[in-house]
């Protein structure tokens, strides 16, 4: 099994950013910590951050191209605005996406309610921290993938 692991905007400032929201550890340590939690469970995961729509555009279509077996994503800010990753989660159906937040979005600003995304996703998982990454591979793992 194979799984790509996306990451939006800021998500390389984890542990520098709004540390009463996102804590105090970094990036790299919730890579290291999702690599570790998919080796312990037998599966590969390629995990990649872009601060750049339209390399997780890419990286979205390429997933369906390379035959990976679903995504992890947490399109950050894109999640509400925008539309071309939305296309590209839909266009690439029957993959399955999950959709994953660090903080429960719908407790945050108004405009962070809506998602784009979660229609095309067969789930979302927000407010539960760096665990919802690791619920989210075995969500994909339950799936059958």
């Amino acid at each position: 099994m194979k799984i790509l692991v996306l990451n939006g905007p800021n998500m390389n400032m984890l542990g520098i950013r709004e540390k009463e929201i996102y804590g105090e550890k970094n990036f790299n340590l919730l890579v290291k910590t999702i690599e570790d939690y998919a080796k312990r469970k037998g599966i590969e995961v390629d995990c990649r951050q872009s601060n750049h729509e339209g390399d997780l555009v890419d990286w979205i279509q390429s997933a369906y191209f390379q035959h990976y077996d679903g995504i992890v994503m947490n399109p950050a800010a894109y999640t509400h605005t925008s539309i071309a990753i939305a296309d590209a989660i839909k266009a690439i159906a029957p993959l399955p996406v999950v959709e994953v937040h660090i903080s429960d979005i719908a407790e945050r600003d108004e405009f962070r309610h809506r998602s784009f995304c979660k229609p095309y996703c067969i789930a979302q998982i927000k407010g539960k921290g760096w665990d919802g990454y690791l619920e989210a591979i075995d969500l994909l793992m339950k799936e059958g993938i």
